[in-house]
């Protein structure tokens, strides 16, 4: 049996949330389960509307597929809503500009599938933390050139530009990652308002303790706005074999 639980907070230093999650561990349309985490961005109330957007969107596009793979379903759910999200951005003036990161997930017989766009991650937590997205970050892209190292990166004054999102053009290029899950394994759902104010290592010893998933998802709030809270924040935990 599979149990998730998720929570998604202001933080201590920004006027709106501007994140967006869901979490169904019953099937949704085709798949077996169905987890999004967003977070958006732009201007007053455009960054909160893009992420409930495409999440909202994303969950109804999974709802009416009839058929294809878990991928096939999650790739034309994304790249709908990239197009509906892109219209609203580049023709309501209120919503100029919106866009939103996007995490997907769906588990099934012991295999995760995973769609990304934007910075927003998701980790495997077992007997280590792996962090199974890659960002897509102007930070990540000079780590990944060999120009900056990951520690470093952690204070780089763009650390918060992204380079993928949904809505911001008019195509969308999603990445997909499958892993084996093993029992005893937690994966984390979660945006960079947690990534940012707390260090993997922390993030790893929270979740490997004891106590529900609600208990530990609050612990990963409550640690990053005591290490400052510098954005709204967000985590989901799933737990795929769950008692």
């Amino acid at each position: 049996m599979i149990k998730s639980f998720s929570v998604t907070d202001i933080g201590r230093k920004r006027k709106m949330n501007q994140d967006y999650v869901f979490a169904s561990d019953a099937a949704i349309g085709t798949l077996p389960n169905l987890y999004i985490v967003a977070d958006g961005m732009g201007g007053h109330k455009a960054g909160d509307y893009a992420s409930r957007f495409a999440v909202e969107e994303t969950v109804q596009q999974v709802r009416a597929a009839t058929g294809g793979s878990l991928r096939d379903t999650l790739d034309l759910a994304l790249h709908v809503v990239n197009e509906k999200l892109h219209v609203v951005s580049t023709t309501k003036e209120a919503y100029e500009g919106c866009g939103t990161t996007i995490v997907v997930c769906s588990v099934g017989d012991g295999v995760m599938h995973v769609a990304n766009v934007g910075d927003s991650r998701l980790y495997v937590i077992g007997d280590t933390i792996r962090q199974i997205t890659v960002d897509h970050s102007l930070v990540q892209e000079m780590i990944l050139a060999g120009s900056l190292d990951e520690k470093k990166a952690r204070n780089h004054p763009d650390k918060n530009v992204i380079t993928r999102a949904v809505g911001a053009e008019d195509y969308i290029d999603v990445d997909f990652f499958n892993s084996d899950l093993h029992r005893g394994d937690i994966v984390l759902m979660c945006t960079d308002g947690l990534t940012n104010m707390v260090e993997n290592e922390e993030i790893f010893r929270i979740v490997k303790t004891s106590g529900t998933l609600e208990e530990r998802a609050h612990k990963l709030i409550d640690t990053a706005n005591e290490n400052g809270g510098l954005d709204n924040v967000s985590a989901l935990l799933i737990d795929p074999f769950a008692d």
